[in-house]
């Protein structure tokens, strides 16, 4: 990813529908399963947005942030002051069994071996550890948005859960989430396309971003409920390791 997206990422994460309704899918699926006290790894943490809200919800949990990138990790250390650390998802730098829970948010799909980075994942968690994985969904939905932010493909729900279950995990919830907006990112994306490509990444007009937290605010709701979504532009997958 070009050091353009990153920080169009670090301006834009804290109020953007999409990373707000992320952040939020991401810590109502971590807090049910993890006691307070839990050690957490955000691996491909970007410019620390999802650290950020973790520590607002959960302030006694022990965060640590990764990237492969300086660039990230930097503008990750300034945001959050926590502890971020240099390193690929495919293979991490540390010990057997170190995390409670891992969360890796639209990552696996940037990674030339997707499989390896999820062994990782494995690897570092404690038995009975959470991973908490999303992944832009339908490698028919591929376009410019995912070339400029650096993803190599995208994913069914059903290939999400074989590429877990082959690292050895149990998955214990599985949806797609950003269903409500899909028909105007099939639009925009395949369709009608801008004229100079980039990333989807900004923030929209204040009656539009509104229009969008309402419709996220839905979903939140009814995944809350522990349902399932059919179809959307994301899959979000909870695994643990038995």
């Amino acid at each position: 990813m070009s050091p353009d997206e990153y920080h169009k990422m670090a301006e834009v994460e804290d109020a953007m529908w999409y990373y707000r309704a992320l952040h939020r899918h991401v810590t109502r699926s971590l807090s049910r399963p993890l006691g307070s006290a839990a050690r957490v790894l955000d691996a491909g943490c970007g410019t620390g947005g999802l650290l950020r809200r973790l520590h607002e919800a959960q302030p006694a949990w022990r965060l640590t942030g990764l990237d492969f990138f300086p660039l990230a990790c930097d503008l990750a250390r300034e945001r959050t002051g926590g502890e971020i650390v240099p390193g690929s998802v495919a293979a991490l730098p540390f010990a057997d069994a170190t995390f409670d829970a891992v969360t890796s948010c639209d990552v696996v799909c940037q990674v030339a071996d997707p499989a390896a980075a999820v062994r990782e994942f494995h690897r570092v968690l404690r038995p009975g550890g959470v991973l908490v994985l999303t992944m832009p969904a339908y490698g028919w939905m591929y376009s410019y948005h995912d070339r400029e932010v650096g993803n190599l493909r995208r994913s069914s729900r059903g290939e999400v859960n074989a590429l877990l279950r082959a690292a050895g995990f149990a998955i214990t919830a599985s949806t797609y989430w950003n269903m409500l907006p899909f028909p105007l990112a099939v639009l925009r994306r395949k369709i009608f396309p801008p004229a100079r490509p980039a990333s989807d990444v900004g923030l929209f007009p204040a009656p539009v971003e509104t229009f969008f937290h309402g419709l996220m605010a839905l979903e939140h709701g009814w995944l809350g409920l522990g349902m399932s979504l059919p179809f959307g532009n994301s899959v979000l997958t909870v695994a643990r390791k038995s």
